[in-house]
């Protein structure tokens, strides 16, 4: 039986070390946060949340029809924990789990989304975190039970803390996809990586 599991990517922030909204800038046929969403609605989560504030227009328009929940943070200059419990706060009751994502990891395909939710699924453990080659990365994913904690966040840890309070709770998974440890802070990284992963 399928546990169900919301996404939520991160798409808030305000890009300062590139320079420009990173969200917005072209990749294949669509943007970077475009392919990070289409690589979640051809996995088998549950529902898609995507959580705006810089540009939160802009970027909604540039989402278009897809089938996703948009949560505003108006927040998002106070850190990453504003956009995940802007996030929670959309997600479904049905839901057992949370799989946060990163609107500039978009080289992480389907296939190793629904591998980790398959070890959450089979496991017991409430925290799942991926490896490439011993390095840590995302999306990494939290049972329900650590709501009230991911709600209590402050600032720009995310879930790291989460992850050092419980280690006795977490799972570590080694994966193929050199995309959950790639993210895209420069002008640089972009042009390398878009060549080195083209999007067809």
């Amino acid at each position: 039986m399928t546990v169900p599991v919301s996404a939520i990517i991160l798409a808030a922030g305000k890009s300062t070390r590139m320079g420009i909204t990173k969200q917005l800038m072209p990749l294949g046929q669509t943007t970077i946060l475009g392919q990070v969403i289409d690589n979640f609605l051809g996995s088998k989560t549950e529902e898609i949340i995507v959580v705006v504030g810089h540009r939160d227009q802009e970027i909604v328009r540039a989402i278009g029809k897809r089938p996703v929940k948009i949560a505003l943070n108006r927040l998002y200059n106070q850190g990453m924990s504003t956009s995940m419990i802007a996030g929670l706060s959309l997600v479904s009751n049905k839901s057992r789990g949370f799989i946060f994502a990163l609107a500039d990891q978009p080289f992480i395909d389907s296939k190793t989304i629904d591998s980790l939710i398959r070890v959450f699924e089979d496991s017991v453990k409430g925290i799942v975190v991926p490896l490439y080659k011993g390095i840590r990365g995302h999306p990494v994913i939290f049972s329900t039970k650590y709501q009230g904690e991911l709600m209590a966040l402050k600032g720009d840890t995310g879930g790291r803390e989460i992850i050092a309070r419980h280690p006795e709770d977490v799972l570590k998974v080694n994966v193929d996809c050199s995309g959950i440890v790639h993210d895209m802070d420069t002008l640089d990284e972009y042009i390398k990586k878009a060549k080195k992963h083209p999007i067809r």
